[in-house]
């Protein structure tokens, strides 16, 4: 299976602090990837080095088959979506118009404004005033605008952050059909096992900065048929913690 991200050995130290240490991550096209980790474990760090925001103090990360670089980051960027954080949007404007300031920046369709407003679901609230939406409401926005692009990867970091059970159920079933619907790999970070389970094909588990574990998630189910997959979890992050 063709792998849309390769890193090879990525690091990223910040002074004296080792955020990511010899990193090998392998996404494979098409599939949902669930990056997992303990607050501070690194995840955060290592998604902005694969969209650009931070440099790498050693390796490399290939993506769509190109080494990410100086000379190929705009060609390989226009290809990814990300809603990185908390999404920020501008309150006075309504739904609509703040995608289409974000439309004339990425120079995109102006038609990828109805389809994406149509895929999270806000069809019906694009006239609304961001003010007034509700929390899962502005994040299925930021979902509209890191898939304005219809990008082939898409790069979501803690993307339930903060929304009840039902808005947590809305983002998670939004995700999952992205694949099979519109072709695009997912890379999905967060700390809440339960919602990766649910939710992802392979899973990447990292710790202090180090990959603890990568592979298809079945896989970790059958690790210890004993243990639950919480209990494997903390296995595999909790012994590099105490390190």
């Amino acid at each position: 299976m063709t792998e849309t991200v390769k890193t090879y050995g990525l690091t990223k130290r910040y002074g004296d602090v080792l955020s990511v240490s010899n990193l090998s991550m392998s996404v494979k096209e098409e599939r949902i990837y669930g990056f997992l980790g303990p607050n501070g474990a690194g995840k955060s760090t290592t998604l902005k080095m694969l969209l650009d925001l931070a440099r790498p103090t050693a390796g490399a990360i290939d993506i769509f088959g190109r080494r990410l670089s100086g000379r190929t980051r705009n060609e390989i960027l226009k290809d990814i979506g990300s809603l990185i954080e908390s999404p920020s949007f501008y309150g006075h404007l309504t739904g609509e118009e703040n995608l289409r300031i974000l439309q004339t920046v990425l120079d995109v369709p102006r038609e990828n404004i109805e389809k994406v407003l149509s895929i999270v679901r806000l069809d019906k609230q694009r006239g609304k005033k961001v003010s007034a939406y509700s929390l899962g409401m502005k994040q299925r926005l930021g979902l509209a605008g890191a898939l304005l692009s219809m990008p082939k990867l898409l790069i979501l970091d803690e993307p339930t952050n903060g929304l009840d059970p039902a808005g947590i159920q809305e983002i998670r079933e939004l995700i999952h059909s992205l694949p099979e619907k519109y072709g695009m790999t997912v890379i999905v970070s967060s700390h809440l096992l339960p919602e990766i389970d649910r939710l992802a094909d392979d899973v990447g588990i990292i710790a202090n900065g180090k990959m603890m574990y990568q592979g298809p998630l079945n896989s970790l189910h059958e690790m210890d048929h004993s243990k639950s997959l919480e209990e494997i979890f903390l296995d595999l992050t909790g012994k590099e913690q105490s390190l």
